[in-house]
């Protein structure tokens, strides 16, 4: 114990769990952060498929070239192929930030638990003194007592 008494290896323990859980909620930023990105992707090459897709299909109304129906048909083929992998890259992002979020919430039960144990430690030895103190001066007054002496009279001696 250190002389406020706080338990030096509890407070490395909770300066080690706040570390940690720092840590966690920066990468759970940065999770986040990616997800967007990717979803941000996704959501402009959806945009753009339906663009080309209306754009196209307004010409091959007028008429159009088989090879320009192959060409259309192949890209929209590409798209639709780049669109199914942001898929599963987004579902992929989202799956790590759901564990970085419960990884998060475990770190922070952990900090909340160790200031917990410190504050009961605490309480603890405020209670030990507090009894240490009434004990003196109980017998303080019972030694005061006994010499026919007022209580107050009678010198506290640590």
């Amino acid at each position: 114990m250190t002389p406020n008494g706080s338990n030096p290896a509890l407070l490395t323990l909770l300066d080690q769990a706040i570390a940690e859980r720092d840590e966690a909620t920066a990468q759970l930023y940065l999770l986040i952060e990616q997800t967007r990105r990717v979803q941000g992707q996704r959501e402009q090459l959806l945009t753009y498929r339906e663009e080309y897709h209306a754009r196209w299909t307004a010409q091959f109304r007028r008429s159009a070239a088989i090879e320009v129906v192959h060409s259309y048909q192949n890209f929209v083929e590409r798209l639709n192929h780049a669109i199914t992998q942001l898929d599963g890259q987004l579902a992929h992002a989202e799956s790590l930030a759901d564990a970085a979020r419960e990884r998060l919430v475990a770190l922070e039960t952990r900090v909340a638990s160790v200031r917990k144990l410190l504050e009961r430690r605490a309480a603890e030895l405020d209670l030990a003194l507090a009894r240490r103190e009434q004990k003196r001066t109980d017998e303080a007054a019972a030694l005061a007592l006994f010499h026919g002496r007022p209580a107050m009279a009678v010198p506290i001696t640590p």
